[in-house]
Order: structure tokens, then sequence, then C-alpha cells
């Protein structure tokens, strides 16, 4: 009984610490640098993600974003990466992007999810943007992005 009660207690604290944490971070992040790129024809205004801090926020709480903006996440060796939608209000595509630019997969993300989306081979980027932005513009797996990033000697 005594175990039982402590299981309960320890569960209390863990929700508590879930919530306060979460409460300080209901702030979308906005501050972070811009970076044009291109998709074809195409142009994409993406906020830079480049820390594991940034990373974690991602898009959350954003309840609107420009048609033409994005957030691009920015990783240190590429690698296999899986996104996922808690906390975030928007329908968002995320575009799994290899060094020369060259878009991996896409993924359709539904908002307030914990459901895995992952590349399908190791990538260092990842470029999300609203839902559906991708399709509308005839974008797929195989099509490259241009911009600063993709042009940096590895």
């Amino acid at each position: 009984m005594r175990d039982m009660k402590s299981f309960r207690s320890l569960l209390v604290c863990v929700a508590l610490a879930s919530l306060l944490a979460s409460a300080g971070a209901q702030e979308p992040q906005t501050a972070l640098p811009h970076i044009r790129m291109s998709a074809g024809m195409h142009q994409i205004d993406a906020q830079v993600a480049l820390t594991s801090e940034q990373h974690a926020v991602g898009l959350m709480y954003r309840k609107e974003m420009p048609l033409h903006e994005g957030m691009l996440f920015v990783f240190e060796q590429p690698s296999m990466q899986c996104f996922w939608m808690m906390n975030t209000l928007l329908p968002l595509t995320a575009a799994f992007v290899a060094d020369d630019g060259t878009i991996v997969n896409l993924a359709d993300m539904k908002p307030q999810t914990t459901d895995s989306h992952c590349s399908t081979k190791p990538v260092r980027y990842v470029l999300e943007m609203n839902q559906g932005w991708f399709a509308k513009k005839g974008i797929r797996p195989g099509s490259k992005l241009a911009g600063k990033p993709f042009e940096i000697p590895r």
C-alpha cells in the first residue's frame, strides 16, 4: 500500500513538473534568424533553428504562419531525423533535405500529435512549411531547394 502511495506521489510530481515546464514555454519563438531559399521559382523565407533548444520548440504555439514562410532545422551531421507535433497548432509538412538541397521525402503532420514522421535516410536539414505548400507548388521528393545552406562545401 505504501508503495502505491509513493508511486502516486511520484506521478503527481512528474505531471506537475511537466505542466510547469510547458507553462514557461508557451510563447512561439519568433526571434530566430531568417534565410531566403527557393524551390524552383518559389521563394521561401525560413527561420533557422540551429540549437537543440531551438529544435525542441520549433514551430510550437504558432497560431498562424504566412504561406511563403517556414522553419529550417539545421543539424551538425546527417542522421535519421524524426519530428512530431506536440504543442504545434498548425498542420505542417516536413521536407527532409540532403546536404545538396535534394528533398529526400515529405511528411504531412497533424497538429498536436506525437506521431513520429521520419526521414527515409540520414539528412542534415528539415524544412517545415504549412501543410499543402509543397503539393500546391508541385514540389516532391527529388526536387531541389536552393540557398546558402546548400552551397556550403562540407
